[in-house]
């Protein structure tokens, strides 16, 4: 069996792991070919999973892994939704969706969240793609062992409204921008139309709207109370 001679090879997944694996069957191919999508997921909405399934086909992936933050190093500055009603709502979020896994391994991580350690814990032969947001991917060179993450993985970049794509390749030239549909849509503002009771039941999947409203998750907050950083992404990434 020959494999496609482009950049983008794609493999196919070869084994199942402890965090969770396609349940496609899997041919002995080279290698497994990973997306990686990071955030606090506080709550997750129908931005990321546009992203994810952006980069899913826009880049040959065999996978998308969607990974709540523990507790990530860059959003010291304001509470968290506690890490487990995070998590429920990404795997509701994501529930059926073919080639789309949640990734617990940042949450049970004690301290702060770096991607590179996170990067660095997969097995050396898999091919990993880190899906980031265009400001996030501006803000690359302020992460930790940033150059060590570049070496790991390849950058694949989505559109965020006011972000200027040109400047992304001068600060990270391997990265690769995805063509998406720049969707003007934050975890913040979800969280701040839930505390002022405004809709915003058509910004997040079905099931993690009932969620929220069921467990009052961000009513109990003022609108600004728990804003701080418009800014989803690292995040984890």
């Amino acid at each position: 069996m020959s494999t496609p001679s482009h950049s983008w090879d794609v493999a196919r997944p070869t084994s199942p792991g402890r965090f969770g694996w396609s349940p496609r069957p899997a041919p002995m191919l080279d290698s497994v070919r990973t997306g990686i999508l990071g955030g606090t997921f506080d709550p997750i909405h129908i931005a990321h999973l546009h992203a994810g399934e952006t980069a899913l086909y826009g880049a040959d992936l065999d996978r998308v892994l969607f990974m709540p933050a523990g507790e990530p190093w860059q959003k010291g500055d304001r509470a968290l939704t506690p890490v487990g009603q995070r998590l429920e709502m990404t795997r509701l979020a994501i529930d059926g969706v073919e080639r789309f896994e949640v990734d617990e391994r940042e949450v049970h991580r004690d301290g702060p969240t770096y991607t590179v350690d996170t990067l660095l814990s997969f097995p050396a032969g898999e091919e990993l793609f880190l899906i980031l947001g265009a400001d996030a991917a501006l803000g690359l060179p302020t992460w930790h062992r940033w150059e060590t993450i570049l070496e790991r993985a390849r950058i694949l970049v989505v559109p965020r409204p006011g972000t200027d794509l040109s400047l992304i390749t001068e600060v990270v030239p391997t990265a690769r921008l995805l063509d998406m549909a720049a969707l003007d849509v934050s975890s913040t503002l979800i969280r701040s139309m839930a505390a002022e009771g405004r809709p915003y039941r058509f910004l997040v999947p079905p099931q993690v709207h009932t969620y929220i409203e069921k467990t009052g998750l961000y009513t109990q907050f003022g609108s600004g109370d728990r804003v701080v950083l418009a800014n989803d992404q690292e995040e984890s990434p």
